[in-house]
């Protein structure tokens, strides 16, 4: 998985075209993309690798580095 931010939703949209384009070049084929239309959160999904192309604030909001993180151990320890 890859998390991404771009400055705003006309750049998220360009870091995904982008994006989108070189994976076909290099012979990777047409990933599936969801969230295009609005540029807040866009998921290109290539079957091996999951990229996610936030705006700040919608990453900060759902924070899914944090929902995938390893355990922290020492918490676990406490609790």
């Amino acid at each position: 998985m890859v998390v991404a931010s771009g400055r705003s939703s006309r750049h998220v949209a360009a870091i995904c075209d982008h994006l989108i384009a070189d994976l076909k070049d290099e012979g990777f084929g047409n990933a599936r993309v969801e969230g295009m239309e609005t540029g807040d959160w866009v998921l290109i999904d290539t079957g091996d690798i999951i990229v996610h192309v936030f705006r700040p604030e919608i990453r900060e909001f759902y924070n899914i580095e944090k929902m995938w993180a390893a355990p922290d151990l020492e918490e676990e320890t406490l609790h």
